[in-house]
């Protein structure tokens, strides 16, 4: 097995990568990874200098793994700017890092893709690459964020530690009905949410879900503009992504894509909620909006996508990160993970031991948080 690092993806085929990631899991695909980089969403200048690690052996692509050269910690979800500032004080450098992440994008899924091979050998090789690229450029550890569970052991046999975090997500109980859903909320919360659901149609809005040829330019033009005002608004800035990534998008995965329109009483586009979609599950990932509408980011976020998942027999709706306020609306406290490496042997024990504290902390608000469900029971 042979180890390369690439700083474009456009350095292989979208045939080759696709072959080993699949197709279901949208945010590894080629065609996503290539949207922020073609972009520039995605770029050194923006500190997310691609770094993909391609695995081959006898000249064929067998695993990869999207990687990036981080200058800074933003749009991870996973908060380590402690850990930097520790490394500050010492006198030490924290960054550049190494980050396998799907950037701006806290989903679960596959991080590492292979296809059928020595797994032993092929923990070993990348283990070598990313501790040896470490050294090359300078940086002070690799991180792995929101891989799939079925993955933990591959990284935890690199010596990584895990950190928990924890999420909100829907679960599908073969419904067949957003009512039957509802059912097996107690009859108050039953009531506040189909109140929510009211306040919404009074205010005159009408909402539309539409997914592939659907979704037009013009479409894409106003949810745009939602998204910037939106961030201005709440963030300072325009956001991560440029209108050049979302027009991509809609050329090449349109078919995995529910956007969510929302219209005033003058039919005239007010609010758009993007979402993608595999075989499986619903990403709820960016919102936006022009006018303040009571209640309408969780018709637009939540329910909508809950009627599409139930629609299409999606087993999973994961909204995105953070977020307590979803759980009164019947998403679950679900853990997360991620896993951390550094190079400095010091730092790597410290860590560990903050990590095993905070995850007894996290498990315990996971618990905490079930308790305040709306369900019936709490099982």
């Amino acid at each position: 097995m042979k180890a390369r690092f690439i700083d474009s993806i456009e350095q292989v085929s979208s045939t080759a990568w696709n072959a080993v990631t699949g197709m279901d899991y949208p945010f590894l695909r080629h065609e996503f990874l290539h949207s922020l980089e073609a972009s520039k969403s995605v770029c050194a200048a923006r500190g997310w200098q691609p770094q993909h690690l391609l695995i081959e052996q006898n000249e064929q692509l067998i695993a990869v793994l999207p990687l990036y050269i981080k200058s800074h910690s933003m749009g991870e979800y996973v908060f380590d700017h402690g850990w930097a500032e520790a490394y500050q004080r010492n006198g030490l450098q924290y960054y550049p890092k190494l980050l396998s992440a799907i950037p701006f994008t806290p989903a679960t899924g596959t991080r590492l893709a292979l296809v059928d091979c020595d797994q032993s050998a092929l923990i070993q090789t990348v283990s070598d690459a990313l501790q040896q690229q470490c050294k090359n450029i300078g940086a002070s550890g690799w991180h792995i964020l929101f891989p799939a569970e079925g993955e933990l052991p591959l990284w935890q046999q690199m010596e990584s530690d895990t950190r928990h975090g924890c999420q909100f997500h829907w679960f599908n109980q073969d419904y067949q009905t957003f009512d039957d859903f509802l059912a097996e909320f107690s009859s108050r919360k039953r009531k506040e949410l189909k109140r929510e659901r009211r306040r919404v149609a009074d205010q005159q809005i009408r909402l539309e879900r539409m997914t592939g040829e659907q979704i037009t330019i013009e479409h894409w033009q106003a949810f745009y503009r939602f998204y910037q005002l939106t961030n201005l608004k709440y963030n300072g800035h325009g956001g991560y992504l440029t209108a050049d990534f979302f027009v991509r998008l809609h050329q090449v995965m349109r078919d995995n894509l529910l956007l969510v329109m929302a219209y005033d009483e003058n039919n005239e586009a007010i609010a758009g909620a993007l979402n993608f979609f595999s075989s499986t599950t619903l990403f709820g990932r960016y919102w936006g909006a022009i006018q303040d509408v009571e209640c309408l980011h969780f018709e637009a976020c939540y329910y909508q996508g809950i009627e599409f998942c139930i629609e299409r027999n999606l087993k999973l709706f994961d909204p995105g990160a953070q977020g307590e306020h979803k759980i009164a609306r019947g998403f679950r406290p679900t853990l997360t993970h991620s896993q951390h490496w550094v190079a400095h042997t010091g730092f790597r024990d410290a860590i560990r031991n903050f990590l095993t504290e905070e995850s007894a902390g996290v498990r315990q608000y996971q618990q905490n948080a079930f308790t305040a469900l709306p369900f019936k029971t709490k099982d």
